[in-house]
């Protein structure tokens, strides 16, 4: 199982960079410590790959563009397919500790095209009503789903059958559900462009990190208006353009901070957030810590830190 405590992105689609996660086998199981990332919180993001988890410690928090879900220890979900969303650990120093079944859809559809992937593969991940599905143990058809999650984590890479298993296993997670959303009241929320735009904008953002970026400049990029522009963030991340630069360039200042030997006022400026004091004030707000207390609890490995590290 890979120890995940920080977030990092495919350079160009600007999509999650998935460890280990590969063509030949798209699947991965992490345990991320979402209270060691920057700012205790995993920031927007998506990926084409599913996200079925078990809460170990703590309360997290997820948010979608179209709502927000807290799930206690003990509790689990299931976010769909290319749903941008971001978590954060809801105590201000409570261990949060999340293990999660990340794969892709194609895992368990086998031919692409075939009649699995077309009868029970797009269906599911094309459902809008399956965007985030909850599983709480006082429920007992829940508990049972919570159960297979967990023991689909104790099966042994290392032993012989260990890939036919384990897709058994989701397979199994994976049917039940769908019978479940067929049962639930398909929605009718029309198209909306704005999940396109405002992934186009954080790209947009991500390739020009380290300059500043106005609101004109980024909304011509997508071919909106200003309005429009700050209407589409509001509405799918709930935060204005400049609240999401700040919140990305103090992201990148993190990983900087934890894996190069940069000073403070160096990063600060790479990263276009200004002098060492102002960029201070700004990493001490997010992070409750100051640059270089961040810097050293990283490398004793006590605190939120860039690094990544197979464990079992």
């Amino acid at each position: 199982m890979k120890e995940i405590r920080n977030i990092q992105f495919h350079t160009g689609t600007k999509e999650e960079f998935l460890p280990g996660f590969t063509a030949e086998f798209p699947y991965i199981a992490t345990r991320a410590w979402i209270d060691q990332y920057i700012g205790r919180c995993v920031p927007w993001h998506w990926h084409k790959a599913v996200e079925l988890f078990y809460m170990e410690s703590g309360t997290l928090n997820y948010r979608t563009p179209h709502g927000s879900f807290t799930f206690p220890a003990g509790s689990g979900g299931l976010l769909n397919s290319n749903v941008l969303h971001t978590t954060r650990a809801i105590h201000p120093v409570e261990e949060t500790i999340q293990v999660l079944h990340i794969f892709d859809p194609a895992f368990l559809a086998g031919e692409k095209g075939g009649r699995i992937e077309q009868k029970y593969i797009l269906p599911f991940v094309s459902a809008s009503q399956a965007e985030m599905l909850l599983f709480f143990p006082d429920r007992p058809k829940d508990a049972e789903i919570l159960t297979r999650i967990r023991e689909a984590f104790r099966l042994d890479e290392k032993e012989f059958g260990y890939e036919i298993k384990l897709r058994e296993a989701l397979t199994w997670i994976w049917l039940f559900l769908s019978e479940r959303i067929r049962a639930f009241p398909k929605s009718r929320q029309a198209y909306d462009k704005s999940n396109e735009k405002i992934r186009e904008m954080m790209i947009y953002i991500h390739e020009n990190y380290g300059r500043k970026i106005s609101v004109g400049e980024l909304a011509a990029s997508v071919f909106l208006s200003e309005r429009e522009c700050f209407r589409v963030f509001q509405n799918c991340l709930h935060m204005t353009p400049a609240e999401y630069m700040k919140n990305y360039w103090l992201q990148m200042a993190g990983q900087m901070l934890a894996g190069g030997e940069a000073s403070i006022t160096e990063i600060g400026h790479a990263c276009g957030l200004g002098s060492s004091s102002y960029f201070g004030k700004l990493f001490r707000e997010y992070a409750q810590c100051t640059p270089m207390e961040y810097r050293n609890k990283c490398r004793r490995g006590t605190g939120a830190c860039d690094k990544r590290v197979d464990g079992k």
